[in-house]
């Protein structure tokens, strides 16, 4: 079965306030139009420095909290 990356932004929003993308875009410096792409599934690349951008920002230790590796038949 094949697998895909996910980028879980709305878990993370909800983890640590129900953060709007605005917000996040604020605390993050990443554009909130990225992580809109990011959430709707419509970017198939992200940059390591968002990622990293995010972790530290939120105070995220396991990149596991930020991403997923699902079959790919599941949704976000």
């Amino acid at each position: 079965m094949a697998k895909r990356v996910v980028i879980k932004i709305e878990e993370i929003s909800k983890n640590h306030g129900n953060l709007s993308l605005s917000e996040l875009s604020d605390l993050t410096g990443v554009r909130r139009a990225t992580l809109s792409e990011l959430t709707n599934g419509k970017r198939k690349r992200i940059e390591f420095s968002h990622i990293e951008r995010i972790a530290e920002a939120l105070k995220i230790e396991d990149i596991r909290e930020i991403i997923d590796f699902i079959d790919s038949h599941e949704r976000n």
